[in-house]
């Protein structure tokens, strides 16, 4: 694909990646939010308990938790890294694939294309 049909594809389809990026947006700021509330939740649960195992148990799945949000949260710069690294290579014919993350910046720059 030339460039220019890249950039016609982002520019008609703007919207939709404006839409993708405030999707990723709003996951980014609520997935924290649901790992502190629920960590506090089981935590203070378990405390309440009083039992060192279930205080140990709510611990370490506080932990889970805050990886797995970790790695939600890396996700779109770990998609925009792989792009980036397609980004230039030449295909079979000899066109370069230049701009092919073109529509995921637009999606992470809310629609400053």
């Amino acid at each position: 694909m030339e460039l220019m049909q890249i950039l016609d594809f982002c520019a008609e389809t703007k919207n939709i990646w404006i839409l993708i990026g405030k999707i990723v947006r709003i996951v980014l700021i609520v997935i924290p939010i649901i790992i502190v509330l629920l960590g506090t939740f089981d935590l203070g649960k378990a405390v309440m308990a009083g039992e060192d195992k279930e205080i140990k148990e709510a611990q370490k799945m506080f932990i889970k938790r805050l990886v797995y949000g970790v790695i939600i949260f890396f996700i779109p710069y770990l998609v925009a890294g792989v792009y980036s690294l397609f980004d230039g290579m030449s295909t079979e014919g000899g066109d370069t694939n230049e701009g092919t993350n073109l529509c995921w910046k637009c999606a992470i720059k809310g629609g400053k294309c």
